[in-house]
């Protein structure tokens, strides 16, 4: 007994077209006009986009930071990202001081395994760097399957690594079959600016971007192409916030770097005066890179539409305004960086980017879902709608029409940053492998997430 999805248009990044979904077990048994077998059950999709389940390349779920921990974990997060349309999401297990990366995976298995409503794996995330440290690299690839990197050029004194581990990571990862990705800002040039702000008695939100400017970024993003140019390896540039980042994204490529670039929605629908402000309300936007000019957000629209960034994910990482990012209320430096999203991507995304123009359909799709399981190893496991891919699918309704409010999402934060936002369309089902995890935009209620063991970066993967 099957699952027919019927009367939809199914949309992939690269084709659209009318025809029945037939779902048997966790697989996509077959797509056409006469699939529908004996004693399966029939879903009417009329009038509705069936997109692969979306793929969201950049969480941060049950991360302590130090002084405060996440407001969701792994299951109110999931939950979320499954009610947005999102089925698959790969978080940052991160490494203390002083541990193995395996303890790191130990450590984030356990934050997730049995509360996760979508399917997940894991970058690693470097902070710790020594000879160990390279071998086990290659026993989470092959072992773990864990195939992504994350090193930080910000947060000195806490995450920060520098130049001579970018470089010997970037060298290593080409051969173990692994991608680095990075967080760039200048975090020296950074400190300096904050400690400068500080003496002077500047201490509100609205100095955060101030301390962080688009040039630290742009440095940073240029320094790490350099290394990989002389590395002769691939990068993977992670939350690219401004224009300038992005040209020098493009002067590496006309180069001959092979690098890959990330954004997201806040980075195209937010911009810096929302820290102009003379309350603490501003401490809602304080994340790492912060809010750009609206120059900045045309560049990285005209970015998308060319190709020029691969994918969008979140960088969900929430905190309550009231007994989290109040813990900086008299020092911009103590708000804890990060912002909530996961629910929101598709909405925002298929609302500001298809409904007016700026990218298609496909592109949407190729953005959401199909470039970040190209990259990431899980292609055409997940990523796409075609038979023997995983039933990862979500049924959209572009007729819905509302407006986005904190009191009606999942996520577990006390704010939006998308607070009456309008949105047009909306995940009316979604299917995990199979299962119908949400049913006329309700989730059902028991965890069924798996970890997902990914395999080796190799360029060709990316170019098929």
């Amino acid at each position: 007994m099957g699952i027919v999805l019927q009367g939809g248009t199914v949309v992939t990044a690269t084709d659209c077209y009318q025809g029945d979904v037939r779902l048997e077990g966790e697989k996509i048994a077959a797509i056409g006009s006469q699939v529908i077998q004996p004693d399966d059950e029939v879903i009417s999709v009329n009038g509705c986009y069936l997109f692969p389940g979306g793929i969201d390349t950049h969480t941060h779920f049950d991360l302590n930071t130090g002084t405060t921990v996440t407001a969701d974990d792994f299951s109110s997060g999931t939950a979320a990202a499954v009610l947005g349309g999102t089925t698959t999401i790969l978080d940052f297990a991160t490494q203390n001081k002083g541990e193995t990366l395996q303890q790191a995976v130990e450590n984030w298995q356990q934050k997730a395994v049995g509360k996760s409503y979508s399917d997940f794996g894991f970058h690693m995330a470097i902070t710790d760097w020594h000879e160990q440290i390279e071998q086990e690299m290659f026993h989470l690839v092959h072992d773990e399957g864990i195939s992504s990197f994350k090193l930080y050029l910000a947060y000195k004194g806490t995450l920060q690594v520098d130049d001579g581990v970018l470089f010997a990571a970037l060298k290593r990862s080409p051969q173990i079959g692994a991608l680095m990705a990075f967080h760039c800002e200048n975090g020296d040039v950074i400190s300096q600016l904050i400690k400068e702000k500080l003496a002077q008695g500047l201490v509100s939100p609205r100095y955060h971007p101030i301390s962080h400017p688009a040039a630290a970024e742009q440095e940073a993003v240029a320094r790490v192409l350099s290394l990989a140019e002389i590395a002769r390896a691939p990068a993977y540039i992670v939350h690219v916030s401004c224009a300038s980042a992005l040209e020098s994204i493009a002067a590496a490529r006309n180069r001959g770097v092979e690098v890959y670039a990330e954004s997201c929605p806040q980075y195209l629908l937010l911009h810096e005066s929302c820290y102009e402000t003379d309350d603490f309300t501003a401490a809602k936007y304080v994340m790492s890179p912060p809010l750009r000019l609206m120059s900045d957000t045309q560049a990285l629209w005209t970015g998308l539409s060319r190709g020029a960034i691969n994918t969008l994910g979140t960088d969900h990482c929430s905190f309550n305004y009231a007994g989290q990012k109040d813990l900086g209320i008299h020092d911009f430096s103590k708000i804890p960086n990060g912002i909530p999203g996961v629910e929101n991507r598709l909405g925002l995304m298929y609302t500001y980017g298809v409904l007016t123009g700026k990218i298609t359909l496909n592109q949407f799709v190729a953005l959401i879902a199909t470039n970040g399981a190209k990259l990431f190893g899980l292609f055409p496991q997940k990523g796409t709608i075609a038979p023997g891919s995983d039933a990862d699918i979500v049924v959209w309704d572009p007729t819905y029409r509302g407006m986005i409010r904190q009191e009606t999402l999942r996520q577990r934060v006390d704010y939006t940053p998308y607070e009456r936002f309008a949105q047009t369309g909306k995940a009316r089902h979604v299917f995990l492998r199979g299962r119908q995890v949400v049913v006329s935009g309700k989730l059902q209620e028991e965890p069924s997430g798996r970890y997902l063991f990914r395999k080796p970066f190799y360029s060709e993967t990316v170019k098929n």
